[in-house]
């Protein structure tokens, strides 16, 4: 059973969580924009290029650019059997033209599923999380501490927060979410495609409704 899988859900809500457990149990790829951006600079295709020349310039790559890509992507032998679709689209503009990539292709999206947390949760999550320097290793104050703090359990190097985890900075992202995205999920409710799951729940349990929406 093929599988064309479009995962919304705002910044911190567990997408790739999500994702990397919906390619082992589907065994069909997770592409991200900026996946699919990076791959085409690797490729060095024109479209990659333009992309490149965009971002090197610390510009937005531009809708048409952007889903120049998306349509290369998804034509790959890779998304024969689906993929799970990331980060795209974003507005109902790009909504609009990943139909009309879908229909060229003669692919019926199977669902658009929304992870749906609460702002003020997605926040603590944001705000309490800490990142090794020296290893990566991930760890929350709240959620999942190490041992002792600011000291990494793996590798006992020096814990910290990102910047990017600050609360002003987190509302700034899901307010840019909220005016850009949110208008997807009329898009897709008037498809009679869409269904919000609650990201707030156990992360089996999020999986095992995800699964669920899916007919399976």
């Amino acid at each position: 059973m093929n599988m064309y899988i479009l995962l919304m859900g705002p910044p911190g809500a567990g997408k790739g969580t999500q994702a990397a457990k919906l390619v082992k149990e589907y065994g069909i790829p997770h592409i991200s924009t900026g996946d699919m951006f990076r791959a085409a600079v690797k490729e060095g295709t024109e479209l990659g290029k333009k992309a490149k020349a965009c971002m090197d310039a610390g510009q937005l790559v531009p809708d048409e650019i952007t889903i120049g890509i998306v349509r290369e992507r998804l034509q790959k032998p890779d998304c024969a059997n689906g993929f799970i679709l990331d980060g795209f689209p974003r507005t109902v503009e790009q909504a609009d033209a990943l139909d009309g990539i879908l229909k060229e292709l003669s692919i019926h999206l199977t669902r658009a599923v929304d992870i749906s947390v609460p702002s003020s949760a997605l926040i603590e999550r944001a705000v309490g999380r800490r990142v090794c320097k020296k290893c990566g290793a991930a760890y929350h104050i709240r959620f999942n501490p190490s041992k002792v703090d600011g000291v990494c359990d793996e590798c006992g190097g020096e814990t910290y927060q990102r910047a990017d985890d600050s609360e002003e900075t987190m509302k700034n992202r899901l307010s840019v979410y909220d005016a850009q995205t949110k208008p997807l999920i009329s898009h897709y409710q008037k498809a009679g495609l869409y269904s919000e799951i609650d990201g707030s729940q156990e992360m089996s349990k999020v999986f095992a409704d995800i699964t669920s929406c899916l007919g399976k």
